[in-house]
């Protein structure tokens, strides 16, 4: 517990959120290309809402690793329409928030959609749509937790907490990263072994939903009143069992959800621009199982 501690204290500064940059230099191999350039489906990314990962900025590798693959990444801005949705196939919210919580990281949390909107996407996906749902730790989680319940996942909005590490590992060895559709691939070359994410939050999944990366019993949920903000009488429960990655056919459209987001970047954070994302040494897979949860909502793997 006193080692438990020690680690969250450590954990109070978050990791130099201001000075987080794409690492523009970050370029994977890819295996082959899914289409020809510019000839994919539409991918759209959340532009709309706050988001604190956009296709120019924190994920500029992420929309340039699909653009590679011949997909057509372009920015959505304003608020969620029908008529907009259906000029893309799939759907990318990163780190939504409401204005409220923009420059105020602590609670109330309020939603980053209007009742509307999550109506209008919840529609829009059971219709045919695809949606990729990344929500981080606090107070990402809490702006997306009305979204994820029209789903029927459980967002807690707090901090999942590795007590050994600051960064998580979900390998196949100890079942943290499950052999599923996603993960396998569609090739040896696709398959994904290890992921590693930067802390984030936990949720509760679905019966229909299958896990991706699910907790094991080192991780505790903190539940802070203000981000990062961690003291000895911060509510905690553990989340052993609890999931950060899930996907799920929802009617006749697809559904992932995640709730880590740096684990899709590639940035470089701190005044010593240390790699945070797909651009580490250790976390190699990353960049195969996002091409991968793009493909499946892309309705090109079963």
């Amino acid at each position: 517990m006193k080692k438990l501690l020690s680690f969250l204290l450590l954990m109070t500064i978050p990791i130099g959120y201001a000075q987080q940059v794409a690492d523009t230099l970050y370029n994977p191999p890819l295996y082959k290309t899914e289409y020809a350039k510019k000839q994919g489906s539409v991918v759209f990314i959340d532009e709309g809402h706050h988001n604190f990962h956009t296709k120019d900025g924190r994920y500029r590798s992420f929309a340039r690793l699909l653009e590679r693959d011949g997909y057509q990444v372009k920015s959505f801005r304003g608020h969620f329409s029908r008529k907009k949705l259906n000029q893309g196939k799939i759907l990318v919210i990163s780190n939504a928030l409401n204005e409220r919580n923009v420059q105020s990281w602590s609670k109330p949390v309020l939603s980053a959609f209007t009742d509307d909107e999550i109506r209008v996407l919840e529609e829009w996906v059971r219709e045919g749509g695809s949606l990729f749902l990344i929500a981080d730790h606090m107070p990402m989680g809490g702006a997306a937790k009305k979204l994820a319940a029209a789903f029927q996942f459980e967002f807690t909005d707090g901090f999942a907490l590795d007590s050994l590490s600051r960064v998580g590992y979900f390998n196949r060895h100890e079942r943290s990263l499950q052999n599923n559709t996603i993960t396998n691939g569609r090739s040896e070359q696709e398959r994904v072994n290890e992921i590693a994410t930067f802390t984030g939050q936990a949720f509760k999944i679905p019966e229909y939903a299958k896990p991706i990366l699910i907790l094991n019993e080192r991780y505790v949920n903190k539940l802070p009143e203000t981000a990062w903000n961690f003291t000895p009488d911060t509510p905690s429960h553990s989340v052993e069992g609890w999931s950060q990655g899930a996907y799920a056919p929802y009617g006749r459209g697809r559904i992932v959800f995640f709730g880590e987001a740096a684990m899709f970047s590639a940035q470089l954070a701190g005044s010593d621009m240390r790699k945070m994302g797909m651009n580490r040494e250790d976390a190699k897979d990353n960049h195969k199982l996002l091409l991968n949860i793009i493909h499946w909502l892309d309705f090109k793997m079963d």
